[in-house]
C-alpha cells in the first residue's frame, strides 16, 4: 500500500474518553478478530482502533454450524462469542495487536457478573486502551443481551465492572429494547466512561425447502446497510440524553455514513459487516473523511460531532 494511503495529511485524531484515537474509524468487535486478520493488507495502526473479538474468562467453542446467513442489505451471525479466553488474549493475542502502537479496545462478555468482574480484572494491568462492555449480544444463552434489555441489568453489571478497573469503560448497548436512551442513562449512572451502539437487531430466515431455520442457532444478530437509518436513530436518541461520549456503529459502509453517525452525535464510529465483502472498507472510509474534512475546511472532525439541526 503507497505511503499516500497510510498517511493523511489532515489531523482526523478524536478524544472518546479520554483516548485520543489517530482517527475516529474503528474496526468493530467481532469483525477484526484480535488484531491480527488483516495485517497482510496494511498496517493497523492506520485505523483509528480495534475493538477485539468479544473475550470471556474461560474459552467458549460458541454456537454450532450453520451460523452465518446473507439477508437483503445485511447478514445474520449467530457465533456465539467463540474466543480462546482471557488469558489467551492476553499472553498471544494482545503482544501483537499493540505491536505497532494500535489503540486496542478489549470487548468484554460474560454468563455472570462474577465473570465480567473476573475479565475486567485480568485486564486491568494490560496495555488495553478501554474495556467494551458487552451487555447486548443476542446470540449466547445466558448473560449477553440479557444484562442490555433493562435499566437494572445495565446499572447492575456497569457498577461491578466499573468497581474492579480504571480503564476507560464503553458499554455497548443493544438496539433491542423499547427505550434505549433510559438504558444509556443507567450505565452512564453506574460509572460507563462512553457508549457504543448499537450491536445487532434480533434476526431470522428460514429455508423454505427444509422448514427449518437456516440459523442452527434459529436466530441470530442482523447487521449490515439495512440497520444503519436505525442506529443514526438511536445514537441521536443517546447523544442527546448522556453527558458522555457516544461511538456509533451499525451498517456503517461509506465516509458518508461515518459523517452522518457523527452529525448524529457520535465521537467516533466502528465499522463491521462491510469487512466481510470489502476489508478495505475502513481504509477507504478514513481517507474519504479526509477529503470531506479538505472540502468542507475543516481543522476537527469534532466540529461536526452532534451537528444536526431537528426541524
Amino acid at each position: 500500500m503507497s505511503e499516500s494511503v497510510i498517511k493523511c495529511k489532515k489531523d482526523l485524531s478524536v478524544t472518546v474518553a479520554g483516548v485520543k484515537f489517530p482517527n475516529p474509524v474503528i474496526a468493530a468487535s467481532g469483525t477484526y478478530g484480535f488484531g491480527q486478520d488483516y495485517t497482510d493488507l496494511y498496517p493497523l495502526n492506520i485505523l483509528g482502533g480495534i475493538s477485539c473479538k468479544g473475550t470471556t474468562i474461560n474459552p467458549k467453542d460458541g454456537n454450532p454450524a450453520p451460523r452465518i446467513a446473507e439477508t437483503p442489505a445485511g447478514m445474520l451471525n449467530s457465533v456465539g462469542l467463540q474466543n480462546p479466553g482471557v488469558d489467551v488474549f492476553i499472553s498471544e493475542h494482545l503482544p501483537k495487536a499493540k505491536r505497532d502502537g494500535n489503540i486496542i479496545i478489549a470487548n468484554i462478555a460474560g454468563a455472570t457478573l462474577d465473570d465480567y468482574r473476573a475479565v475486567a480484572e485480568k485486564l486491568e494491568d494490560t496495555d488495553v486502551d478501554m474495556i467494551e462492555l458487552n451487555i447486548s449480544c443476542p446470540n449466547v444463552k445466558q448473560g449477553g443481551a440479557s444484562w442490555g434489555i433493562t435499566c437494572d441489568g445495565a446499572a447492575t453489571v456497569t457498577k461491578a465492572v466499573r468497581a474492579v478497573t480504571k480503564k476507560p469503560l464503553m458499554v455497548k448497548l443493544t438496539p433491542n429494547v423499547t427505550n434505549i436512551t433510559e438504558i444509556a442513562k443507567a450505565a452512564e449512572a453506574e460509572g460507563a466512561d462512553c457508549l457504543s451502539l448499537i450491536n445487532t437487531l434480533l434476526g431470522m430466515r428460514i429455508d423454505i425447502k427444509t422448514r427449518r431455520p437456516i440459523l442452527k442457532n434459529n436466530v441470530g444478530g442482523f447487521s449490515g446497510p439495512a440497520v444503519f437509518p436505525v442506529a443514526v436513530r438511536m445514537v441521536w436518541q443517546v447523544a442527546n440524553a448522556v453527558g458522555i461520549d457516544v461511538v456509533g456503529l451499525g451498517g456503517i459502509t461509506t465516509a458518508e455514513d461515518a459523517v452522518e453517525m457523527m452529525m448524529a452525535g457520535a465521537k467516533a464510529v466502528q465499522v463491521g459487516t462491510a469487512i466481510f465483502t470489502d476489508p478495505y472498507a475502513p481504509v477507504k472510509i478514513i481517507k474519504g473523511l479526509e477529503r470531506y474534512m479538505e472540502e468542507n475546511n475543516l481543522n476537527s472532525l469534532e466540529e461536526i460531532v452532534g451537528t444536526v439541526r431537528p426541524w
